[in-house]
């Protein structure tokens, strides 16, 4: 199983943009030092006090010329906001500087403020979706083409490079919505999974629908897994409740003021989260604790969902302090990874 660590590249209030750099590309190096197997990086945009992570795959370059090993993922780029000529490029040119150590992942990303910000209706998203990753495709894997879609027409162009990985980089498709699941699974890609806005419980019912999807579309053995979920490790069981409760509560209040703004039909989620209380999101949203009980609590999970990529976001909220924070990473590595393998 492949363990990787995800990262939004956290600016709390009052954190410079040099300082957020710095430190999290600190625990991009010791992500590999610690032996885990990948890093993951999100795509966020127009959200002070939060992030500065609004160009994975710049980041990414730049996490390849500072580690030899470790997978470089992008969890997940958000399609419909880029042109997908360029970020063919981009993603083909950063394939070939990590040696082909990129993933990519996709998705449309739920908080519309991402698109206002980019004039872009969150109406369009889907279709905008569907139309960018075929483009990708025939980038990557035909040396000329044309291509003529709702959104962008092209005649015979010819993409330079192309990718280190044949025929491209993995990709993955992010998955939240009940219209989503099955939909990955038609088009037979693995899919991601992340516990954030959907519960442990959400997803174990979700995840019927991906399988169901990649069985009716006819492709042969089982769909792939991936995880993203929220974990902290100390050596008490107080201290995995008590450090990262402020974070984790602004978190969680911040995604149901951003899913409250309308626009992508889940405002019964946001009131959820608006109201819900930290025993409640310790219960199905976040998995922390002792190594021990983190462990138990992570196959558990895997014994429900079937992953074989877990991704595991030791910061959610973006204000755990740096060295809490390598202090957690520390503890998994050497305590719950282990038996995890």
């Amino acid at each position: 199983m492949e363990i990787g660590l995800f990262t939004e590249f956290q600016c709390p209030a009052g954190m410079s943009a040099a300082r957020a750099f710095d430190e999290s590309m600190a625990q991009m190096t010791a992500a590999e030092e610690l032996g885990f197997d990948a890093v993951w990086l999100a795509e966020i945009h127009f959200q002070k006090d939060r992030s500065v992570l609004a160009s994975p795959l710049v980041v990414a370059a730049a996490i390849a010329a500072r580690t030899r090993r470790v997978r470089i993922g992008i969890a997940v780029q958000v399609l419909p906001l880029s042109h997908p000529l360029r970020l063919a490029e981009d993603v083909a040119t950063v394939d070939h500087l990590s040696k082909g150590r990129l993933d990519f992942g996709v998705g449309r990303s739920g908080l519309p403020g991402h698109y206002q910000g980019f004039n872009i209706p969150y109406s369009e998203s889907r279709d905008r979706f569907l139309e960018t990753l075929e483009i990708l495709r025939k980038a990557w894997t035909e040396e000329r083409f044309s291509h003529v879609g709702k959104y962008y027409q092209f005649s015979d162009v010819c993409v330079i490079p192309k990718p280190c990985q044949k025929p491209h980089p993995p990709i993955r498709i992010a998955a939240t919505t009940q219209e989503t699941f099955p939909l990955v699974g038609r088009l037979g890609y693995p899919v991601f999974l992340a516990v954030r806005t959907s519960s442990i419980t959400d997803l174990k019912r979700l995840i019927v629908g991906y399988h169901e999807g990649w069985r009716e579309a006819g492709h042969p053995g089982r769909g792939e897994v991936a995880l993203a979920v929220p974990v902290y490790v100390a050596e008490t069981a107080r201290q995995a409740r008590e450090e990262p409760e402020a974070s984790t509560m602004h978190f969680f209040r911040s995604q149901a003021e951003a899913l409250a703004r309308g626009g992508t039909g889940r405002e019964g989620v946001a009131a959820r989260l608006a109201s819900i209380s930290y025993d409640e999101i310790l219960d199905e949203l976040v998995v922390f604790g002792t190594p021990e009980a983190v462990t138990d609590r992570l196959l558990e999970i895997r014994d429900a969902l079937g992953y074989s990529i877990l991704s595991v976001w030791m910061n959610t909220g973006s204000q755990i302090p740096h060295e809490r924070i390598l202090t957690s990473m520390r503890l998994f590595a050497e305590r719950v990874a282990p038996r995890l393998a």
